[in-house]
């Protein structure tokens, strides 16, 4: 078997000097996390946007790989349609798929424009749903000091559970355990093309590097979660 890159974990040393969880969830309160965000292509486009230091010429590639730290669901309303997007803040928004904030806002699933058939978008198919039902993905590439914050579209939510199920669930194992890899493949509904994300499991952790890979994921779960809780 060839031997493999041992993957690189971010530099932890400065955060044993006695700062809690706490005292860093305020200092970034109400900033804008660095995470370089990536969204799920439109148009069928079989390349992830990564945005660098110049955002006028950003970098594209066809995988991301590394370890998936922390994924939660999130919702997402506007009452223009789901084309407002790209350039107005949602009127509803939750950040655990549970509870919305905003207009309508309340229970997620008691929300009428969370069921399918919703969906009133004269670019959509009217069977889907207002609102829109994503999954952000936390991924650590090796190397890296922050990970990719990746939002799911509605359209790769199954293809990632299946791939949860059967690549980690089923073996009783972790998420952050492994090393895998996202692509995107081509699909069509019949008027438009548009892309869904594909799961690779790539290599398994062991040993010492498991318990370090799972200590830096739980560490890092504790804070977004807190974050989160906070918004």
């Amino acid at each position: 078997m060839m031997e493999r890159t041992p993957f690189l974990l971010p530099d932890v040393a400065a955060n044993n000097d006695g700062f809690t969880k706490e005292e860093l969830a305020q200092d970034i309160e109400g900033l804008q996390l660095g995470f370089q965000l990536v969204k799920i292509p439109s148009g069928g486009q079989l390349q992830f946007e990564l945005t660098g230091e110049d955002p006028d010429n950003p970098a594209y590639a066809r995988y991301l790989e590394g370890i998936i730290l922390y994924s939660h669901n999130a919702n997402a309303y506007w009452a223009g349609g789901k084309n407002d997007s790209e350039n107005t803040p949602p009127d509803c928004q939750s950040m655990d798929g549970k509870i919305g904030y905003g207009c309508p806002g309340g229970l997620c699933a008691d929300c009428a424009y969370n069921r399918f058939g919703s969906d009133t978008d004269p670019k959509g198919t009217g069977r889907g749903k207002a609102c829109k039902n994503q999954r952000i993905i936390y991924l650590l590439r090796s190397g890296e000091v922050m990970p990719i914050q990746l939002s799911l579209s509605p359209t790769s939510l199954r293809p990632y559970s299946d791939f949860v199920n059967a690549a980690f669930v089923a073996r009783r194992r972790g998420v952050c355990g492994s090393v895998v890899q996202i692509g995107l493949k081509k699909r069509s509904n019949g008027k438009d093309d548009y892309s869904v994300a594909t799961f690779k499991r790539l290599y398994d952790f062991t040993g010492e590097e498991l318990a370090q890979v799972r200590a830096y994921a739980n560490s890092f779960k504790e804070q977004i979660e807190m974050i989160l809780a906070q918004r």
